[in-house]
């Protein structure tokens, strides 16, 4: 529990938590970042940028085929 407390403690800011979200939407990322990232991310926030970034996803998706179904 402890572990769980430290880690959403973590100061990096919610900015670099949304790029590290989007580099992994994107697929490539350097290891040496990961493991910075997994020292200095707040879990709390990467799943808030996470589930952010996938709706914003999605609703793109649905805009791109509605705009082409229209056609």
């Amino acid at each position: 529990m402890n572990d769980l407390k430290k880690a959403s403690q973590r100061k990096a800011s919610f900015g670099a938590t949304v790029k590290a979200v989007l580099w992994s939407f994107f697929g490539v990322r350097k290891r040496s970042d990961y493991e910075k990232d997994t020292q200095q991310l707040n879990p709390v926030h990467v799943i808030i940028a996470g589930i952010v970034a996938a709706a914003i996803f999605v609703a793109i998706l649905l805009l791109i085929v509605n705009a082409v179904v229209a056609n």
